[in-house]
């Protein structure tokens, strides 16, 4: 059975605000795991990682938290999907920041061609010794049988074994492990789609030694197709109409085809063998032939230029032909086998890739990298290294990690770097592409026209002047000679109090009291609307401005946002208490997970309210009916659920207590232009929405997807990036 792989994050509070160090940290960790002595990220935890499905970054250029909460009703996926949040430090380099920086890796002697003989390309005997395949094979020629993959190394590498868990139902060759050096050499390919099933054949091709093809037969998957995956397949709807042949066939033909003891040549024949559900003793898998160091390895396409000196898989052809990917990797084989570990270690394979992409990367520059970019200038020129990029340990999976996007991102050659003109165009191939590669960065963007910083500072003004409204509320009538105190009393009994005026402009006295957090906002709406406070029977109400007519839309989403399932707001606490205090008070309550204590992040002092985060939803709900009521040191307590427990809480405080330095002329003539492009601007935000909601959808199980508005930093000032992360489950919500 399928582990289900999940995520665990403590973001409450101080602990959702996330460094671009530690963001590093957490996608090095999901893409490489502990087989590369990679360590789990220090502020979250994830769950059987070797099980991920794939990493999928979605980055969404030039935002930030601003947008999202700006257009908080827009994003009505991204808030309904994604339970874990952070609020992000704004980086100078931002793709750096994710998946680190690289050495120069421009060799002193570039060949002109891959097919370079020239004697300056070809290693010292004394660097041949440190070649993984002579270290791998030795310097010596051998037979066949020293090439195959021994059982443990086909358990390493996912192949089917007998009797594995994961192996039930499937087909045996019956081929015995009788091999010699002269058993025959069978070259064997698989295309696949994605089906609702997982990864289903849909074309297969076997070659014998002398490259004769056998079988070459299109297969009618048993699911439901998700994706026919054409580009790369080169299979349509329309080709498979007619077919009859289903996986069964095949799998009857190639039992019946194979001799006792064939030996299998395949590229990362263990996809093709699993897609098959066929278990077969005795393969060749060229991608590990072909050793490199750190797991890395080489791709077939790459292989075939370099060692055999033919172009397969062209641009050109619609998808690729499974019969001239088997014929390449037999004929690998052949080739090593024949010349032996020092002649293919006297190839330089590592250099001549080196060039390769060197040469991509100079063809592409101006493309990849445009103005403002912040990238190095020149490659010959690295900026000092600070992490060190892992992209490169990614071809373990047998291919590059996919970027798809509108700007220029990686300037290192290791991504296969696509640039599209639309939105669209990046949603269409990305989901074509993202569920053949493990590691994926996925690019959208709203448009030059609408990252102006004059616009992200109307922007900020915006919002800053409705959470200020948000966080507002005002009370009375109240007599003359009203005991302020009483008043102040009664309402810091739902949460802490920024300010707290008197309204003169009325008949009778008002007063106007600014919180800290929405929860006690909202808290003095709901329980103190119609009450008696100093003698009066009062109104509590927030201003009625245009900004505030959604209001209470925007409060019931908040509510019903998947980040503060069980979580619940509690006030009225004395000042005097202690977390440990506190800790101790509430443990009685059930399946209580987490307590946050929020605090002036300038004085450090505890503001009179908490946070406590449940295990699930019933819990939260039955504790509120315990609270609700409940006197604690003298004190009586008040709660209701929670509206910005994580990463928000700490964002509006700041938000709160700063000050626009503009004078009102720019900011009126900025809210002018804003005006103008916000309409438009909603409107393209929901499409991206439901841009990201398709791709999320169209992810497998197991799939770790981060979506990242990585703020902005520049001369006209910062803002904070935000995150988005959860593990995707059978329900197509994101797992804790």
């Amino acid at each position: 059975q399928e582990k289900l792989c999940h995520l665990s994050a403590a973001l409450l509070g101080e602990d959702s605000e996330i460094s671009q160090d530690q963001l590093y940290e957490l996608l090095k960790y999901a893409a490489l795991g502990k087989s590369h002595s990679t360590a789990q990220p220090s502020w979250c935890h994830i769950y059987h990682q070797s099980h991920l499905a794939g990493v999928v970054v979605v980055v969404v250029h030039e935002m930030s938290q601003l947008h999202f909460y700006r257009f908080y009703l827009q994003f009505k996926h991204l808030r309904k999907v994604f339970r874990h949040r952070f609020t992000l430090a704004p980086s100078t380099n931002f793709p750096v920041s994710l998946y680190g920086e690289r050495t120069n890796l421009k060799p002193q002697n570039t060949p002109q061609g891959l097919a370079s003989s020239s004697s300056e390309c070809i290693p010292k005997s004394s660097d041949l010794q440190c070649d993984p395949i002579i270290q791998r094979y030795g310097a010596k020629k051998q037979g066949l049988t020293s090439y195959t993959l021994t059982l443990e190394e086909q358990k390493k590498n996912d192949y089917p074994i007998e009797g594995s868990p994961g192996c039930k139902g499937y087909i045996s060759t019956e081929c015995d492990q009788q091999r010699t050096d002269s058993s025959p050499l069978f070259g064997l390919d698989c295309e696949m789609c994605l089906t609702a099933k997982g990864n289903e054949v849909t074309r297969v091709s076997l070659v014998d030694a002398r490259g004769r093809c056998l079988l070459n037969e299109l297969v009618k998957p048993e699911s439901t197709v998700v994706n026919y995956r054409t580009r790369f397949s080169g299979i349509t709807k329309k080709m498979l109409r007619p077919v009859k042949t289903r996986l069964s066939d095949i799998q009857t033909r190639l039992k019946e085809m194979l001799p006792h003891d064939a030996v299998l040549v395949g590229h990362s024949l263990n996809s093709d063998l699993q897609a098959l559900e066929m278990i077969h003793p005795s393969v060749i898998d060229t991608s590990l032939l072909f050793a490199r160091s750190e797991g890395r390895r080489f791709k077939l396409k790459f292989l075939a230029k370099a060692v055999l000196g033919k172009e397969i898989q062209c641009e050109q052809k619609l998808g690729h032909d499974p019969t001239e990917d088997a014929r390449a990797a037999l004929e690998l084989a052949q080739f090593f086998i024949e010349q032996g570990p020092t002649k293919v270690a006297e190839l330089n394979l590592e250099m001549l890739l080196t060039a390769e992409k060197l040469a991509e990367v100079s063809q592409n520059k101006a493309v990849l990298q445009p103005q403002g970019c912040g990238f190095q200038e020149q490659l010959n020129e690295p900026p000092p290294l600070s992490k060190p990029c892992f992209l490169d340990c990614l071809q373990v999976t047998g291919q590059n990690p996919l970027l798809l996007g509108r700007q220029g991102f990686d300037s290192s050659g290791l991504c296969q770097s696509n640039l599209s003109t639309s939105n669209k165009q990046i949603l269409q191939r990305a989901l074509e592409d993202v569920p053949l590669s493990k590691f994926s960065i996925i690019q959208f963007s709203l448009g030059p026209e609408y990252l102006a910083s004059h616009l992200h500072a109307g922007l900020h003004e915006k919002v800053r002047s409705k959470l200020t409204d948000m966080l507002t509320i005002y009370a009375g009538p109240f007599e003359e000679n009203f005991c302020m105190k009483s008043v102040k009393k009664e309402f810091g009994r739902c949460g802490p109090i920024q300010s707290l005026t008197v309204v003169t402009e009325t008949f009778q006295p008002y007063v106007c009291i600014q919180y800290e957090v929405l929860e006690a906002a909202q808290l003095a709406v709901e329980s103190l609307n119609g009450a008696e406070v100093a003698g009066s029977s009062i109104k509590v109400q927030r201003p009625v401005t245009a900004a505030m007519l959604d209001c209470n839309v925007l409060i019931k989403e908040l509510e019903l946002d998947v980040e503060n399932e069980g979580v619940i707001y509690v006030a009225g606490l004395k000042k005097s208490l202690t977390e440990t205090d506190l800790q101790e008070e509430f443990s009685q309550l059930k399946d209580l997970e987490t307590l946050f204590l929020p605090k002036d992040l300038q004085s450090g002092k505890h503001r009179n309210c908490c946070f406590l985060k449940f295990q699930n939803t019933q819990s939260a709900v039955d504790a509120l009916e315990a609270i609700n009521g409940w006197t604690m040191k003298g004190s009586e307590l008040r709660s209701r659920n929670a509206l910005a427990a994580g990463h928000l809480w700490r964002w509006i405080w700041q938000m709160n207590h700063s000050n626009g330095k503009q004078g009102k002329h720019i900011f009126y003539e900025k809210m002018e232009q804003l005006s103008h492009c916000e309409q438009d601007l909603r409107k393209k935000v929901k499409k991206l929405d439901h841009y990201i909601k398709k791709l999320y959808r169209s992810l497998q199980n197991n799939t770790l997807c981060v979506v990242l508005f990585p703020g902005v930093n520049s001369t006209h000032g910062s803002q904070s990036g935000l995150g988005l992360m959860g593990i995707k489950d059978d329900e197509g919500r994101s797992a804790c």
